[in-house]
Order: structure tokens, then C-alpha cells, then sequence
């Protein structure tokens, strides 16, 4: 009997470090990154410059309005799958009316940041990335080819 039970233990400890936590953690993740939608107001961005190509009569008024309503709408995902990251399901929400990850305007596609952490040369100082990525519009990059 104490052998079956330590058997037993051995197999549901087994199982519990195997599953891992992939699902909580992809969906907190994305929640965070939702969350911080409001600051990078990139739904925004998108908004302002898909509607000024595709839409012209409808260019910055409406645009700007759409883009923010997108944005508070991300940043409320986001808050929704920060509260209920442990509780399944880890699938996306809302993926008929938005990507599951934060989007950006086609115009810009983010890199990596200029930093030590990323640098493929630092003992002689070269190396490539953005150079201030948190100053909305920042388009210049070290060795852009």
C-alpha cells in the first residue's frame, strides 16, 4: 500500500512539473502587451494611417476617434486576460475584431533595441538597432541597410 501511494505521488508530481504553465503564461503576456496599448497607441497609429490610404474622405477626425475607441478596447482586453490568466481558456479573445498581438502602422515594423544585451559586436562598439523606440515616430536605426 505505501508503495502504491508513493508510486502514485511519483506519477501526479510527474504530471504536474510535465504540463508546464505555457498557457498562463502566453496569456498573461499577451495582456500585458495589451494592457500597455494605451501608452503606444499603436491601434491608433494603424487607424489614422489605413483610413488616410483606403479611406481619404475620412481622414483625421474620424480616424483619430476610431483609432483611441481600438486602442481602450485593446488596453480592456488586455486587463480581461491579465484578471483571468490562470483560469482556461488560453486561447485569444475577440479575434473576429482584433489581432491577438498589439498591431503596428504598416509603415513601421519594431526592432530590436540598441543595446548591450543584443549587440553582435560591443568590444569594438558596432552594432545595429533601434536608437530610441519609446519616442512615438523614432525611425532611425544604426546600419539600416
Amino acid at each position: 500500500m505505501k508503495k502504491t501511494l508513493a508510486v502514485l505521488g511519483a506519477v501526479v508530481i510527474t504530471g504536474f512539473l510535465a504540463t508546464g504553465c505555457a498557457g498562463p503564461e502566453k496569456k498573461l503576456g499577451r495582456g500585458l502587451s495589451n494592457t500597455y496599448e494605451i501608452v503606444r497607441l499603436g491601434e491608433m497609429r494603424r487607424t489614422v494611417e489605413q483610413n488616410s490610404l483606403f479611406e481619404p474622405e475620412n481622414r483625421y477626425a474620424s480616424s483619430l476617434v476610431k483609432g483611441f475607441n481600438r486602442s481602450l478596447a485593446r488596453t480592456g482586453i488586455g486587463i480581461y486576460e491579465i484578471v483571468t490568466f490562470p483560469i482556461p481558456s488560453y486561447e485569444p479573445v475577440a479575434t473576429r475584431h482584433f489581432k491577438p498581438n498589439p498591431v503596428y502602422p504598416d509603415s513601421y515594423k519594431p526592432r530590436l533595441v540598441e543595446d548591450a544585451t543584443f549587440a553582435t559586436d560591443t568590444a569594438i562598439g558596432f552594432s545595429g538597432g533601434d536608437i530610441a523606440p519609446w519616442f512615438p515616430g523614432s525611425r532611425f536605426h544604426i546600419f539600416e541597410n
